[in-house]
């Protein structure tokens, strides 16, 4: 599944971020693109009907088949949307791995994906890619002080986060039961009682937030096609890809 149903207010413009474009596609196309490069053999994107009408004969025109759903007010809402129609979709229904990734996340490489899914088909009940924070950290104490954080035992989590279906339906059922609201689903699942796994994640696995974002994928995308293959791996492990 890959959810791009936001309005994108920090990103601002008129264009939703999945329908923005690196050299000439979409960050939802790239991003359904390496998750079928990862492995997975379908997708359900969750849009609004802006991005709808966008991107219909791109998604049309993908190498895997494209299950279209509407969003919801809230990206939680949108990926429970998402989950309800695998379940009802005769086909879809009987996947044993489900992953979810955000259509911003446009240039995550295919061994991130394929590295959770197997996680997953190992046992694993949530799984997330997650890197090692590069910044120094301090937390905010009420006082208005600030403490400093050992940053060697944060990590940064990315997705596609994958789990068994029915573990994070019934994850998400609790939680709009419930009304408690998270910012991933591996949280959902940890809330639901379920022990979360984590899997090397990449720096190329970029989210596009601000329009300076997109410059940055842009120039990484461009050095990557121009030089080939071999950069490319210079690249990656320049950022620790």
């Amino acid at each position: 599944m890959v959810v791009g149903a936001g309005l994108g207010l920090r990103y601002g413009g008129k264009t939703p971020k999945p329908a923005l474009k690196v050299t000439g596609r979409t960050l939802m196309v790239m991003s359904i693109e390496a998750m079928a490069a990862g492995g997975c053999t379908d997708a359900v994107v969750v849009v609004n009907d802006q991005v709808a009408k966008q991107l219909g004969p791109e998604l049309a025109a993908l190498p895997i088949p494209v299950k279209q759903v509407p969003g919801g007010a809230s990206r939680q809402e949108s990926v429970y949307n998402g989950l309800k129609a695998v379940r009802d979709d005769e086909r879809l229904s009987h996947a044993e791995v489900v992953l979810v990734h955000d259509a911003v996340r446009p240039m995550v490489p295919a061994k991130v994906v394929s590295a959770v899914i197997e996680a997953v088909q190992g046992g694993a009940e949530a799984v997330a890619p997650a890197i090692p924070v590069a910044d120094s950290m301090r937390i905010l104490d009420p006082g208005g002080g600030s403490a400093v954080i050992d940053r060697s035992l944060l990590r940064a989590i990315q997705t596609p986060q994958g789990f068994p279906l029915q573990l994070i339906l019934e994850a998400h059922e609790k939680m709009a039961a419930s009304g408690d609201q998270f910012t991933d689903d591996v949280s959902c699942a940890e809330r639901a009682g379920h022990h979360v796994t984590l899997v090397e994640g990449s720096r190329m696995s970029m989210k596009v937030t601000e329009p300076s974002d997109l410059t940055v994928a842009q120039a990484l995308w461009e050095v990557r096609d121009t030089f080939g293959h071999h950069s490319a791996r210079r690249i990656r492990r320049h950022l620790g890809a």
